[in-house]
């Protein structure tokens, strides 16, 4: 399909009151775009993912055939390019061109691309070790393969200052920044030399030996499932991470704020604990996903929320049903089609049929999609300006949504022909 665009673009400012030093001359360069815009650029390239992330202020995009752009934000090199220039218009990452790339994640500044075969690539910020490369380093900017050995790697995901890998047998691999615990090795890091707090970061992939379930305040001890667990499907919010494995068990691990990690406590978990909600006959989760500081399941009885979005004073401390989500998902009384869903800083996009469904509060910069003078939704909503549009895939950035449209009959090219193109150089 083609990539479409709503929200802030102005990468340099996005969350920021003014760009950094040194990049004032990107101050006005970009701009909020409230309803779906093309990308000049990109008009006849076909698109199969679209990557960004909770934190991330930059953007990825792989082609049918498996080439990689990227553009935006670019201050540690997380674009790839070899530099630390801000880009406005998608790129292709040219040392990446001879590789088949089917995935990729993006952190707060650093971004990781998986190939076909299940090598990763890594680039941007490595100060805490996100990039696994088997050192500390200020910018790492052209993709570099991380320092592993071992099964090909089938899934990636990238927290704010952390990495989270997943190979063919279902281990878990962390790297990273383990402030929090969100590595899941038991351990948040912290050291004291002469009265500072320091952080033992990891500098190489490390596997997580240990997934426990516990009761509530982590009284007694926990039985430890670490010989039973595949996992299939991993997810990261700014510092907590979240797993599916494959007899449908949640587990998530790390930051404990605002509710995020399910437990109806807000303590950190070093180790990947059980979210004993959906351990139980009926109750399987099928899909998981993490914004900023919240998470999301889809099960068979309906989508369940915990945690809370930044802005809100409301914090749902363990997995509850919502129940606005699936009224808007439910129609002549059957659900549909749900085929892509994203979770940014504040907000949340699910491409469902041939609608869009939206929420988010404290969303000033046009990621929803519902125009200039509706900037928030607390409730989801319907994004009444892609109801023309088959939106294949979401993606939700700290700032901005992404979005895959189907453009291949003639009904599909004549919707996209009614919306406005975005040209940033125009800007």
């Amino acid at each position: 399909g083609e990539l479409l665009i709503c929200g802030g673009t102005n990468w340099s400012t996005n969350g920021r009151k003014k760009a950094i030093k040194g990049d004032e001359k990107y101050e006005n360069i970009g701009k909020n775009l409230f309803k779906p815009h093309r990308y000049k650029s990109l008009i006849g390239i076909k698109v199969s993912r679209a990557i960004t992330g909770c934190c991330s202020n930059h953007c990825l995009l792989i082609t049918n055939e498996g080439k990689v752009y990227s553009w935006g934000r670019n201050e540690t090199g997380q674009l790839g390019h070899g530099d630390k220039k801000r880009y406005d218009t998608p790129k292709p990452i040219d040392s990446l061109q001879k590789y088949s790339i089917v995935n990729a994640a993006t952190g707060k500044n650093h971004t990781m691309c998986l190939t076909q075969h299940g090598e990763v690539f890594a680039f941007g910020e490595n100060a805490q070790g996100q990039l696994g490369l088997g050192n500390l380093s200020t910018n790492v900017a052209s993709p570099t393969k991380i320092a592993y050995k071992g099964n090909p790697i089938i899934d990636i995901a990238c927290g704010g200052e952390f990495s989270v890998i997943l190979d063919c047998e279902g281990s878990v691999y962390t790297f990273g920044c383990p402030e929090y615990g969100q590595l899941g090795n038991n351990t948040d890091g912290k050291f004291f030399v002469a009265g500072n707090k320091l952080f033992d970061n990891v500098k190489n992939p490390y596997r997580i030996p240990l997934w426990v379930e516990k009761m509530k305040g982590g009284t007694g001890c926990p039985p430890l499932l670490g010989l039973r667990i595949k996992i299939t499907s991993i997810a990261c919010g700014m510092n907590h991470t979240v797993a599916l494995d494959s007899k449908k068990r949640v587990f998530t691990w790390g930051f404990g704020g605002y509710g995020r990690l399910g437990h109806s406590e807000q303590k950190d978990e070093h180790i990947p604990r059980l979210l004993t909600v959906f351990d139980r006959p009926g109750r399987g989760a099928v899909q998981v996903f993490a914004g900023y500081s919240f998470t999301l399941a889809l099960n068979e009885m309906g989508w369940f929320f915990w945690g809370g979005v930044g802005g809100s004073r409301e914090t749902t401390m363990y997995p509850k049903p919502i129940s606005d989500l699936q009224v808007t998902i439910i129609r002549n009384d059957h659900f549909v089609s749900l085929r892509s869903i994203g979770c940014g800083y504040r907000h949340c996009a699910v491409a469902a049929d041939e609608s869009v469904i939206v929420w988010g509060t404290g969303t000033a910069n046009g990621e929803l999609g519902l125009g200039e003078n509706r900037k928030s939704s607390a409730n989801p909503d319907l994004m009444k300006s892609a109801a023309s549009l088959f939106v294949q895939r979401v993606a939700c950035g700290h700032r901005h949504t992404l979005m895959i449209v189907r453009a291949d009959s003639e009904k599909d090219k004549s919707a996209l022909d009614e919306l406005v193109v975005y040209d940033p150089v125009q800007c």
